[in-house]
């Protein structure tokens, strides 16, 4: 076909959309927090997101085109520009390319200019290759795969590969050493035996094209950046899904979303980046390790030992869903459905980085079975996420900035995991199972609904627990506990933990949102627990535990609240109300599990006046005498005037 106008416009709007919701991406997640990293704030402004009208258009010239067909262990080309050998062709100059056929042994070198820009067509096309890469690109300035619409093309390579000095560094089945972009509405199926599905060297651009890959090892990786602006994408990983691997320059090793459809199972880590994983839209249904069934740690905190012998079929354990058994044995229910090792030919790869440049450069010594993770910082701000993971649902050993989307996560171990500052702003945020809920040094939360399932602590400032062990797998220890904070200004936060229910080790801020904490049943945790001071100068707090290690908020606070302790324990779902004395309802919540202190404040509180605290048959009052009012005599001594945890 010929390209109309029409399409050479909408190409172009395409990209100009794209590269301004990317760069205003960085720019957004730059200004959500006051506590963002210097090292994160370099890594969001030096990357280049944007997605070229080029990468989009996929029209061309049939005239002017060569055409390329397989068939009965030959291919038959019409033009200049490639020639054959048997089923092997080889492209040597710029142009245009339509390809289809079948061929049983056969493969597409393409081997030109450096300057040479080159379009493949694929119209219908299905190649497997015995002993290579069905498509490799040694040589070129860029190659672009159109996928032609409602056409069907495959790609397939066997599980062993016959390198020679020109190639030996070929690990993938399509394997590019410069640029590639994908788009077309076609569709594309790459069964990769050997190791990869798809892999460019330099950038991989995706914006369009239903692709469908599984692979023995990384599914799809562009080593300087991998950018999807659209297309429907199935993934079945040996080991990782989609991932971007530089490290030597901090505007590459990036990974940018602005959509898509999403369907990874992948037994490593799903989204990988070196640097920044910045995704603004899409649909995302994500399944890693064998997902939160197949959990990495057990319900103490230590080490699930059996984790990774559970990943290559899917993993779950024997027993399914519910916390893991001191035996290790996975949680309670049916584990998600997974294809099994017989099904796909999967392993776990764990390869020690060399000194080639293969892919294999990029694969990691441990074992990391994460769904959402970076080196840099993990920017959200938009899309749809189901996630399963064994590991963390999202990590970043740098920043993770929350400034939209809707995030439902089971994790085997925390649900979001930062090293530095955790900052959530909008959006929807559903942790329905973890160890520990959000982690972070400095977590800060200033708007969006969150709820929090944690068998730990819902929310850690600090990482790790006072009883979890420190050699877990994807435990990730603090060194030291200065500027650790956790600050919530806005929002709305439910959290349901075994653990510590609020947990810094440093100081806890409250200046507003709304916050309910349905907390521990031992005593040994609290529903707030913090190391320096709490403060509360704003906002909604109800916040149920044990009675033992409770604390309340200090007496530096500006907004009164209350910490008080009842005669006996509550039972699980009896509403708990707090009247003021002309019965006015001025708090209420449900707690779940059973309790017998509560923490609570409210901007309603006023000095001097008695409130009725009521839930299941007691009933007690309590009259405001100070800006912090307690009948503790908690290990803590519950005011915490000022902080501390009466130690």
């Amino acid at each position: 076909m010929k390209i109309s106008d029409t399409k050479k416009l909408a190409a172009i709007t395409a990209a100009f959309f794209i590269t301004v919701t990317a760069f205003s991406g960085c720019s957004e997640s730059a200004n959500s927090s006051q506590t963002t990293s210097s090292v994160s704030q370099a890594a969001k402004s030096d990357i280049d997101a944007s997605i070229a009208a080029e990468d989009i258009d996929v029209g061309y010239d049939e005239e002017s085109s060569i055409g390329i067909t397989f068939s009965d262990g030959s291919a038959t080309i019409s033009g200049e520009g490639a020639t054959s050998e048997g089923e092997t062709v080889t492209i040597s100059q710029a142009g245009t390319y339509i390809l289809s056929g079948t061929a049983t042994n056969g493969r597409i070198i393409v081997s030109a200019e450096k300057t040479a820009e080159i379009k493949l067509i694929f119209n219908g096309v299905d190649i497997t290759c015995a002993d290579n890469a069905p498509l490799l690109v040694s040589k070129a300035k860029k190659v672009y795969i159109v996928l032609e619409d409602g056409t069907e093309n495959v790609l397939t390579d066997s599980a062993s590969y016959s390198l020679g000095e020109d190639d030996s560094n070929t690990d993938g089945a399509i394997f590019s050493k410069a640029d590639l972009t994908i788009n077309g509405s076609g569709t594309l199926t790459v069964n990769a035996n050997y190791k990869h599905g798809i892999v460019s060297k330099d950038d991989l651009v995706i914006t369009d094209g239903n692709i469908n890959v599984t692979s023995a090892s990384t599914a799809m990786e562009g080593k300087d950046s991998v950018k999807i602006s659209g297309g429907t994408f199935n993934i079945s990983a040996g080991t990782n899904g989609i991932k971007s691997t530089n490290t030597e320059a901090s505007d590459k090793g990036f990974i940018s979303v602005t959509g898509g459809s999403f369907t990874v199972v992948a037994n490593n880590d799903a989204f990988e980046a070196e640097t920044v994983l910045s995704i603004k839209g899409g649909s995302f249904d994500i399944t890693t390790g064998g997902g939160s069934a197949n959990a990495s740690m057990k319900s103490d905190g230590t080490p699930n030992r059996n984790w990774q012998n559970n990943m290559s079929n899917g993993g779950g354990g024997p027993n399914g869903m519910g916390k893991p058994d001191d035996n290790g044995n996975g949680m309670g229910g049916d584990p998600p459905a997974m294809p099994t090792a017989d099904d796909t030919g999967l392993t776990i790869e764990t390869a020690a980085n060399t000194t080639t440049d293969s892919t294999d450069t990029t694969d990691n010594t441990s074992t990391s079975a994460k769904a959402l993770k970076a080196g840099n910082e993990v920017n959200i701000s938009g899309g749809e996420f189901k996630i399963d993971s064994a590991d963390d649902s999202i990590h970043s050993n740098g920043n993770i900035v929350i400034t939209g989307g809707n995030i439902s996560a089971a994790s085997g171990d925390n649900g979001m995991h930062a090293d530095g500052n955790l900052t959530i702003s909008d959006g929807t945020v559903d942790i329905t199972k973890s160890y520990e809920g959000i982690e972070g040094s400095i977590v800060t939360i200033d708007g969006g609904t969150i709820s929090v399932v944690a068998s730990d602590d819902g929310i850690n400032c600090a990482g790790g627990s006072d009883t979890g062990s420190t050699d877990r797998m994807g435990a990730d220890q603090f060194s030291s506990q200065d500027g650790v904070e956790l600050n919530i200004n806005g929002g709305t936060v439910t959290i349901d933990a075994d653990g510590d229910g609020l947990d810094s080790n440093g100081n806890f801020t409250m200046a507003g949102g709304t916050v309910y904490v349905c907390g521990p049943t031992n005593g040994g945790n609290g529903a707030l627990d913090y190391n320096g001071t709490a403060t509360v100068t704003g906002g909604t707090l109800i916040a149920c535990g044990a009675v033992g290690m409770e604390e309340g908020f200090g007496d530096n606070s500006t907004q009164y609240s209350v910490l008080h302790d009842l005669g006996s324990t509550v039972s699980a779902n009896e509403k708990l109300t707090i009247t003021d004395s002309d019965g006015k309802e001025i708090l209420s919540f449900t707690p779940t599990k059973t309790w017998q202190s509560v923490v609570f404040t409210s901007a309603d509180l006023k000095e001097g006046e008695t409130y009725t605290i009521t839930a299941g048959s007691q009933s007690e009052t309590v009259t405001i005498d100070g800006i912090v009012t307690s009948n503790s005599t908690g290990m803590s001594f519950g005011r915490g005037h000022g902080g501390g945890r009466g130690f």
